[in-house]
């Protein structure tokens, strides 16, 4: 299979955390749609062709090598600057729906490492997240 783009591999992150517990919710979905219309990273994508590329990982995912495979594909098709985004991204998907489920931090980990991403930054994605996220009940 061809080598993803940058928006690709981005997306590919999303999917993955969102499938990782078998359960794309609705919450999750919305996530990603949000990430996709107002990250800037995201600003010269079509957002009509998200539906697409999450098919694509889908397709991948099943494909030979899997998860890892994909990882392998992500972590070469995005530039080392853009690491950080791509966990941020996939975190804000995991953190959707108000709880972490043990899939999904197992597949943070995952990405963690296919990244190469630093122990601190990735502490300090995880905070900003909860702080944004969090209500007054």
């Amino acid at each position: 299979m061809s080598r993803p783009s940058v928006h690709e591999a981005l997306i590919y992150l999303m999917v993955i955390t969102s499938a990782s517990d078998s359960d794309m919710t609705d919450a999750e979905l919305s996530r990603i749609g949000e990430v996709v219309r107002s990250w800037p990273v995201f600003e010269d994508f079509d957002a009509e062709k998200l539906i697409g590329v999450a098919q694509d990982c889908q397709k991948r995912l099943h494909g030979p090598g899997g998860l890892e495979a994909v990882l392998e594909a992500v972590a070469v098709a995005l530039p080392d600057r853009l690491g950080d985004t791509a966990y941020a991204a996939a975190f804000e998907v995991a953190a959707a729906d108000l709880e972490m489920r043990l899939e999904e931090v197992r597949v943070l980990q995952l990405i963690r490492r296919a990244l190469d991403l630093d122990t601190l930054v990735v502490a300090a994605i995880a905070q900003a997240a909860k702080a944004r996220l969090r209500t007054l009940s």
